[in-house]
């Protein structure tokens, strides 16, 4: 009865439920969405068809689907760590924080409004549960099993009677829990037994097991406390996960920028590349490629006076352009980075918000990203205007570097490096139009459904200045390392040519994680939790 109601309600109720996994948290940022991948990476390995999930996801680093949808970038990352393709299904709600008391809602990868925190709690979420039950639904009845992520802790005593990512869809899903804390950041047992004590006891014994995340040191010292844990609360540690140095997946958010050192070989880098870091920066992880080259530093600037003189300036996405180029020159970094380009600075670069940062006009007709609508002045490097529109691009894109392109590239000139392929995708409010095609140059031709081309993204003559909207661009491997060498041999240095593939190199960083897992987590316990048979084969 129960099942028919919920179909006529309008709900899909899956015919097969496959089995569930629920990773929750002790607070935000303690590892949930890598001991997802990982777990999920394991079961892959072990041979099992499993797909991630969280109902809603807070962020402002974004994927986008094959099918041109948005969805949180950590779930498009454990999607391609679990080997299968990212859908909306794996992530229905996304929100996309556009102020500090307001957000973009994405549904099913498609923006639907634009609400405050509490208009979000009291319009939206009693709306939501069909949609996250309906998506959870589709996945468990297309795969063996669905690990789903919750998100902060689920102890917030202020959001659970609303709640739709924590204890409330584990109890709809009646799904196990396994619950992460971070030791790195201390008191982890105060963190476990603290949250314990705040869940309902219904919410307490659906928590099957405790993982302890970023471990360094001695266990054998640690033991005494594990000891204890299991004692008061009788919930067994399944694991003690050790840090894992430079792991270089991808991140979703910037707190990572606060916390997280830049990754270093030990030793000082030859190309010292500055991203501007304003409020609202958003898919950062186009430069991991960056930092992960031999020969390059990556610097993430909060103020005009770290500027200096670097060999590129990047200006790059963000959830916002309007507010964030008010930062820039509420903070002087107009002035800051044409000192530095007389100074010695070779390139400016803008990445989508960024790109659209460098153009002379930014037109928002229809208050898309201001409270009223009107025009700015842009940084005025090109001659490019912008208008914010309603409607949101959000695509994957593939075409090749354009004849007479401006990139300063090694190796080749221009004419010679015109058909060379790149990839990447697109996620922008907004469309931007050309006003002087004497004074620039395109960069890339990107191939249309029809099979014509079209052009994207432009720059000055000299290569100095230019802007694209493509995210992922610096992980095109050729193109990378040659427009790095390029930079190197304006300086007197030898090129380096290809160092590494990035999917290659994701690949292996994604078998790391699932190593370092598997061997200091009971996974025999984590399948009889789940209902599930242990290693196939």
């Amino acid at each position: 009865m129960e099942k028919q109601a919920e179909q006529q309600a309008g709900r899909y109720v899956p015919q097969r439920p496959a089995a569930v996994l629920m990773i929750q948290g002790t607070a935000s940022d303690v590892g949930k969405s890598l001991v997802t991948a990982a777990i999920g990476r394991i079961m892959t390995q072990d041979g099992y068809r499993v797909a991630p999930y969280k109902s809603q996801n807070m962020a402002l680093n974004s994927y986008v689907t094959e099918d041109g949808r948005e969805i949180g970038r950590a779930q498009g990352m454990q999607a391609e760590a679990f080997g299968i393709t990212a859908t909306t299904d794996m992530n229905p709600i996304l929100l996309k924080p556009s102020g500090e008391m307001s957000a973009q809602i994405v549904v099913h990868g498609v923006p639907h409004t634009a609400l405050s925190a509490r208009e979000y709690r009291e319009k939206f979420l009693p709306e939501a549960k069909d949609t996250v039950l309906s998506a959870l639904g589709r996945l468990r009845d297309t795969y063996d099993a669905v690990l789903m992520e919750g998100a902060g802790s689920p102890a917030e005593i202020n959001l659970k009677a609303r709640d739709i990512v924590n204890m409330n869809l584990a109890g709809w899903a009646d799904a196990p829990v396994l619950l992460v804390a971070d030791i790195d950041r201390g008191g982890v047992f105060a963190f476990l037994v603290g949250t314990l004590e705040l869940l309902e006891p219904h919410e307490r014994a659906r928590v099957k097991g405790f993982i302890i995340n970023k471990f360094r040191g001695d266990l054998s010292l640690l033991q005494p406390g594990l000891d204890w844990l299991e004692e008061r609360t009788g919930i067994p540690v399944l694991g003690v996960l050790p840090f894992l140095p430079q792991l270089r997946i991808e991140a979703e958010d910037s707190v990572v920028l606060e916390v997280a050192p830049a990754r270093s070989s030990g030793s000082a880098k030859e190309l010292d590349i500055a991203v501007i870091r304003y409020p609202r920066i958003s898919n950062f992880t186009d430069f991991d490629p960056l930092q992960d080259e031999p020969d390059t530093s990556v610097r993430y600037v909060n103020s005009a006076a770290e500027l200096g003189t670097p060999d590129v300036i990047i200006l790059p996405g963000t959830k916002n352009t309007a507010a964030d180029l008010a930062f820039l020159r509420d903070q002087g970094f107009p002035e800051a980075i044409a000192q530095a380009l007389r100074q010695g600075t070779q390139q400016l670069v803008g990445i989508c918000g960024g790109y659209q940062m460098l153009g002379q006009k930014l037109l928002d007709p229809d208050a898309v990203e201001s409270a009223e609508p009107g025009e700015s002045d842009g940084l005025g490097y090109l001659p490019l205007s912008t208008v914010f529109l309603q409607h949101k691009t959000t695509v994957r894109v593939h075409g090749v570097l354009a004849a007479g392109h401006p990139l300063r590239l090694s190796g080749a000139a221009p004419a010679e490096a015109a058909g060379t392929a790149i990839g990447g995708y697109e996620i922008h409010m907004g469309t931007t139009a050309n006003l002087d095609s004497a004074a620039v140059r395109s960069l890339f031709r990107l191939a249309r459904e029809d099979g014509q081309e079209q052009p994207e993204g432009w720059g000055t003559p000299d290569g100095r200045i230019w802007g694209t909207y493509l995210h992922g661009l610096f992980h095109n491997d050729e193109l990378r390392r040659r427009w790095l060498d390029g930079i190197r041999e304006a300086k007197g240095l030898a090129p380096l040519a290809v160092t590494f593939s990035a999917a290659a190199l994701r690949e292996q960083e994604f078998d790391r994680l699932a190593s370092s897992v598997r061997e200091n987590l009971n996974m025999e316990a984590v399948y009889t939790i789940m209902g599930l048979p242990g290693k196939e084969g």
